[in-house]
């Protein structure tokens, strides 16, 4: 059996900067305009990498840490936009299945098939939903989020009891900023919860290599005209703050195991 190494890429570099902070021993490798920060957290090895934005930047930094760190299983975290009606700025959606929404051969194949591969989706194990679950309640529902981000914090992003979700996401080399672009897409695609840049790419990189991976997004606004959200401050104060702690607590539920 191989040993354990886990990648953790996050889409914003604050995001990463706190997850290395939690590193002990770490070494620094420089590639392809990125830095692979190379360590141990909990006692388990880790390579943490600022992803770059859009799926071939994702997709990139994912191969090499599978070709050269020989990852095992893979961490993803970042912000996203919101599609689903229900959701809110600060909730956190974990995905199950992943679509890369701007994949279209047609008539070459069926819209959102993956050239090749035969498959639309990207489905996450259920070993991973169910350990990142506990590591998002672990955040949510007890003192920690308050012990790491201020109810002041919190009540400037109208944040007030963060929900976690599981379901589908859609990722693709768009930035959404208008209803017209959101609804059309959940004209065709009604279960997606949130859109962003990189997930559905990764997932793809993950299945073609056969390792697990977890996908974790916070919802920093709801992709319409309407978002008015400062968007460096969200990063700053509360998204790169979840992803530290879920990290955190995912290597905790790791220690666990026998």
């Amino acid at each position: 059996m191989s040993e354990r190494i886990i990648g953790i890429m996050g889409a914003m570099p604050e995001e990463i900067n706190g997850v290395v902070e939690l590193l002990s021993n770490v070494q620094e490798f420089h590639r392809g305009q990125r830095i692979y920060y190379f360590g141990t957290l909990n006692g388990i090895k880790a390579v943490v990498v600022f992803s770059r934005w859009g799926k071939v930047a994702a997709a990139t930094t994912l191969t090499n840490l599978l070709l050269e760190f020989n990852i095992t299983e893979l961490i993803f975290t970042g912000v996203a936009g919101a599609v689903n009606h229900e959701l809110k700025i600060g909730d956190i959606v974990l995905a199950k299945r992943l679509i890369q929404h701007d994949m279209d051969a047609r008539p070459l194949m069926p819209q959102f098939e993956i050239p090749l591969l035969d498959k639309t989706w990207f489905e996450s194990a259920d070993d991973q939903i169910t350990q990142a679950t506990k590591a998002v309640i672990k955040l949510t529902k007890t003192k920690q989020l308050h012990n790491v981000i201020s109810d002041e914090e919190l009540a400037a992003f109208s944040i007030t009891s963060p929900q976690l979700v599981v379901g589908d996401i859609a990722s693709g080399d768009k930035f959404f900023s208008g209803s017209a672009d959101k609804d059309a897409l959940l004209l065709l695609l009604p279960s997606i919860l949130c859109v962003e840049m990189e997930g559905a790419a990764v997932a793809q990189v993950c299945f073609e290599y056969d390792i697990p991976f977890t996908i974790i997004r916070t919802i920093s606004d709801v992709a319409d005209e309407q978002s008015h959200i400062d968007f460096p401050l969200f990063i700053q104060k509360i998204s790169s703050r979840y992803s530290v702690e879920i990290v955190k607590n995912i290597f905790e539920e790791i220690g666990k195991r026998p």
